[in-house]
């Protein structure tokens, strides 16, 4: 009376949790890559204020204005960190997309140590890179990817 019909398989609850896990870990993932280009954006302040330094170092206004090439490093600067930020934050959203279509299992190590080695996001990022490399290295995700 109970019987299983034949073109029903049985799902695993090991897959279920794997898989339950792997959503999880997209998310935050997402979550982490809207955060960090969010926060690439802070660097445009040093841009604007490089510039102003820049823009008016020949005006009278001011006494003593710092020199102009210190003008040009922070705007240099601030266009750097928005650059880095903008990169890492892209990269990490390709990781949480990698994690989500279950491909390239390596890469989304390899981002879970870059994320984990950066000092902005030392706290979650070491949590997630954590639990990203017990997940991804679980012989039954394994077998996810691979299929």
């Amino acid at each position: 009376m109970n019987e299983i019909p034949a073109d029903v398989v049985p799902v695993d609850s090991q897959t279920n949790s794997d898989r339950e896990h792997l959503k999880l870990l997209a998310i935050f993932y997402y979550m982490l890559g809207g955060i960090t280009i969010c926060f690439s954006g802070l660097g445009l302040i040093y841009v604007i204020f490089g510039l102003a330094i820049v823009l008016l170092h020949g005006s009278e206004h001011q006494p003593g204005p710092p020199p102009a090439f210190f003008g040009l490093f922070m705007a240099l600067f601030g266009m750097l960190f928005v650059f880095a930020g903008s990169v890492m934050g892209g990269l990490t959203l390709f990781a949480a997309r990698s994690i989500q279509v279950r491909k390239r299992r390596l890469f989304t190590l390899v981002m879970a140590a870059v994320n984990c080695l950066s000092c902005v996001f030392m706290p979650a990022g070491a949590v997630l890179c954590a639990f990203t490399y017990v997940i991804l290295s679980r012989e039954s995700v394994r077998r996810l990817y691979d299929s």
